[in-house]
């Protein structure tokens, strides 16, 4: 499985997906469908989906993401900056020979550590932090779900870590999840690997609105 996120005007396009035919193309024009299984909408300019092929995909060989309709604009949303070429690129992955990931550890836990807002110039980024403990070598995904208590609103998005912890809010710009002045939430988390193969969610951590704490903390 793979993960396609949009930032705020590529929000449209990831949303459209629910009623297009989504597929990879290699080097050799050999078309891959995919499986869209889940859109989901951030609280703050972000969405993604979660794409898995329906067919086995070759070893060493590069894909490119395609869609039914696609317009230019939409085509230009899939390149990216290749500082040692000098020039832009269409985004690409590449696979190797390894068919499946090794099995989460069943010991991996989590804890929460804090919350922290720090302030920069266009905006605040506001996080309830936690850190992770006994994690494999797979890449892990988790699926992360947050409720505002007062309101029982819940928001679920795929994070991933980021120096061993996860951050879960939003930075300066964007991100998932988004917090009011004052107020109470809970979160847990669902560990998987990107075979799909998910631990069991972790218990509820509660937590207080980062703004509650906040310390006045500037970054540059």
């Amino acid at each position: 499985m793979f993960i396609i996120q949009g930032y705020a005007f590529s929000q449209k396009t990831i949303n459209t997906f629910r009623d297009r035919t989504i597929y990879l193309e290699s080097e050799n024009r050999e078309i891959i469908k995919l499986n869209v299984k889940e859109i989901l909408n951030g609280q703050m300019d972000l969405t993604q989906a979660i794409l898995c092929p329906l067919t086995e995909l070759k070893p060493y060989t590069k894909y490119y993401l395609k869609y039914s309709n696609q317009t230019e604009k939409e085509s230009n949303e899939m390149r990216h900056w290749n500082s040692d070429k000098k020039e832009y690129e269409k985004v690409f992955w590449k696979t190797t020979n390894k068919k499946s990931w090794a099995t989460l550890s069943s010991n991996l836990t989590l804890e929460f550590d804090k919350t922290e807002v720090i302030h920069y110039g266009c905006g605040p980024s506001a996080k309830a932090i936690f850190n992770i403990k006994n994690k494999s070598s797979s890449e892990v995904w988790y699926k992360t779900e947050v409720i505002d208590i007062k309101t029982n609103k819940q928001t679920t998005f795929y994070i991933k870590e980021w120096n061993n912890r996860l951050h879960v809010g939003h930075g300066m710009c964007a991100g998932a999840f988004t917090f009011h002045n004052k107020g109470n939430y809970k979160v847990r988390f669902t560990p998987s690997n990107i075979d799909g193969k998910s631990l069991k969610a972790t218990k509820w951590f509660t937590f207080d609105s980062p703004f509650m704490v906040d310390k006045g903390q500037f970054g540059n």
